[in-house]
């Protein structure tokens, strides 16, 4: 099968498609064929050697990616909920070793649902990690409420644009963080509220916000810190909470902790259902064939990207 293997850390150009021998599945696993995967920010932060890299590098070769979307072709030992033929999507294997940059992947059954039929693999794929972070940090950690005020930054990227629409699934009133040329999209996703952050600075004109999700890192959680209401709560996946932070956080009376997401069926099956019926729907801004890694990686790496990207086999 085709696959791409990360020959060391570094730039794109050590992304390199080869031919590897079909995975097997281990006890509790299935084996799929994969029609679509998506690349997420942490593929190209593994790349670089920083996030996931360390623990992959001890199982080489390493193959990057955890977000697949095709059908089961064999089934392993013990698993019961699906069969040769059965059309599934998850992340999986996360954090951890996923190789979903290869034609057939080898995944634990209990990472995986059923794809929804009213999804393609495309947009099937693009509904993974980006949306299963959305739903874990919203619904989960921040446990947002019917009628809370709630902060998404980078509202037009990858896990931003699954963050409102889950917000608004919970019932809340949103306010998105994006450049002005995605206003329209942002609006378009079910925002309450806009702002451009080039021309707005969020802290000088909001307040009393229950809930920021940052998704951006860097000194926006310091900065969020100042519109929270007294409980309020942040999350951020991007880092930027230093122990500085955390201090304002306790002395402002404001809970703010760090999440990283991790595979789960139960929870990509719920969300299937979601997707199913409309009510969170997947937006794919690019495209690429696996030969064209480098080229969908050099995108993700613009920082700039709508959506999600998503290779097709």
């Amino acid at each position: 099968m085709k696959a791409v293997v990360l020959t060391e850390p570094g730039g794109i150009d050590k992304l390199e498609v080869t031919d590897l021998p079909l995975p097997a599945p281990q006890k509790g696993e299935v084996v799929i064929k994969v029609r679509a995967l998506s690349i997420n920010p942490v593929d190209m932060k593994t790349r670089k050697g920083a996030a996931q890299y360390a623990k992959l590098k001890e199982e080489p070769p390493v193959i990057l990616g955890w977000d697949i979307s095709g059908e089961v072709t064999e089934v392993g030992e013990g698993v019961t909920a699906f069969q040769a033929g059965d059309a599934v999507f998850g992340m999986v294997n996360f954090p951890g070793h996923g190789r979903a940059y290869a034609e057939y992947v080898a995944a634990p059954a209990a990472h995986l649902a059923r794809k929804p039929t009213a999804l393609s693999h495309v947009q099937a794929a693009a509904s993974t990690l980006a949306l299963l972070t959305a739903w874990q940090v919203l619904a989960h950690e921040a446990k947002v409420q019917p009628g809370e005020r709630v902060l998404v930054h980078a509202a037009a990227g990858g896990v931003g644009h699954f963050g409102v629409q889950v917000a608004k699934h919970l019932g809340s009133y949103v306010i998105g963080t994006a450049s002005a040329t995605n206003a329209t999209f942002c609006w378009e996703l079910g925002t309450d509220q806009f702002l451009d952050y080039h021309q707005e600075a969020f802290e000088r004109s909001l307040h009393d916000i229950d809930v920021v999700f940052d998704t951006v890192g860097g000194t926006n959680p310091q900065r969020s810190l100042a519109i929270l209401r007294k409980g309020g709560r942040m999350v951020t996946i991007a880092g930027g909470l230093t122990d500085e932070v955390k201090e304002q956080a306790a002395a402002r009376e404001v809970k703010a902790w760090p999440y990283m997401v991790h595979s789960s069926g139960e929870d990509m099956q719920h969300l299937a259902g979601l997707l199913q019926l409309g009510i969170i729907q997947p937006y794919v801004s690019n495209q690429y064939r696996l030969e064209e890694i480098r080229e969908a990686h050099r995108q993700i790496e613009s920082g700039h990207t709508r959506g999600k990207i998503v290779v097709v086999l």
